[in-house]
């Protein structure tokens, strides 16, 4: 398969919120989203999203015009990941939807 392949990708609908928190927060031209990774142990990983400068160690992409930051680091726990956004009664946020995760059991 010819093409590069981002490590994360993103839903055409968390797409669209990203964009409307940057534009409604006011968010710095300069600043991307930053997709990473927090803890470890029993629990788990946590996926975390923010919206951060590049910084030296980071893999740096875009998608649908929206720069995306992963520190190298944290590549191996989100390869393959997809950021999608949720909207329901009950709840709406972004959800993260991992494939390796859920085969590997």
């Amino acid at each position: 398969m010819a093409g590069h392949l981002n490590p994360v990708t993103i839903s055409p609908k968390a797409v669209v919120e990203i964009k409307e928190i940057m534009k409604n927060k006011n968010i710095p031209g300069e600043y991307g989203l930053r997709v990473g990774v927090k803890g470890g142990g029993c629990s788990g990983m946590s996926f975390l999203l923010g919206f951060d400068k590049q910084k030296e160690n980071d893999l740096a992409y875009q998608v649908d015009d929206i720069p995306v930051f992963i520190e190298k680091k944290h590549t191996m726990y989100i390869l393959g990941m997809e950021i999608d956004f949720h909207e329901g009664v009950e709840a709406r946020g972004f959800t993260f939807i991992n494939p390796v995760a859920s085969q590997s059991k």
